[in-house]
């Protein structure tokens, strides 16, 4: 079951174990646990977001940058550790995600992440980039309302990059994304190991 994807406080037991990995660069000594997604490592379509990061938008120095689903912390650390004066938002529905992740900004010595559940986002946070692997298996439904949501937040000038398999329905999201978000370009920007980058552009 994908019960991390939707539950705050999943019934999974919390084994934390250590995780070595090696994000933007530098090789981290983490920590992660059983009760989240893809704890014992990166799963392969934040690795493909990650190794393709050159081929979407650079985000502004300075700047905000969310990280929509993080999990233990892959891609809001790789941000953090790129961009040190930008302001990098972990957002999970599951607390031990959460904790997860605030603990491993710390053992990666970086300082610029703030972990928020969806609850505690303000509601006037004005966004410059949007990096995720979104959770698909939350059903259509939700997942359309979830980043309806988030690209809604994007300034004028943001872009999002988002990871979705092509079996997944990377390139109906991409269409879908395209209708609904007029004056934005959406584009498939890299494609690897069955994996889409999608990109939503900047308004024209």
């Amino acid at each position: 079951m994908d019960e991390h994807y939707f539950t705050a406080s999943p019934s999974v037991e919390d084994r934390r174990f250590p995780l070595r990995v090696r994000l933007a660069g530098h090789d981290l000594d983490l920590v992660s646990s059983s009760a989240v997604f893809s704890g014992h490592g990166l799963d392969k379509a934040t690795a493909v977001l990650l190794d393709r990061l050159d081929e979407v938008a650079e985000p502004p120095s300075g700047g905000t940058l969310v990280d929509l689903g993080c999990g233990w912390g892959p891609i809001a650390l790789t941000a953090a550790l790129l961009h040190p004066r930008m302001q990098v938002v972990a957002v999970d529905v599951s607390e031990r995600a959460r904790e997860l992740t605030a603990e491993n900004a710390h053992r990666a010595g970086v300082d610029n992440v703030q972990v928020l559940s969806p609850e505690e986002v303000p509601e006037d946070l004005a966004v410059d980039a949007l990096w995720s692997n979104p959770p698909i298996r939350i059903g259509k439904p939700a997942l359309h309302e979830l980043l309806l949501e988030w690209t809604g937040r994007l300034r004028p000038t943001g872009t999002a990059a988002l990871v979705v398999g092509k079996n997944l329905g990377a390139d109906p999201l991409a269409r879908w994304l395209g209708e609904q978000l007029p004056g934005r370009r959406v584009a498939k920007v890299a494609s690897a190991k069955g994996f889409r980058i999608l990109e939503v552009g900047a308004v024209d």
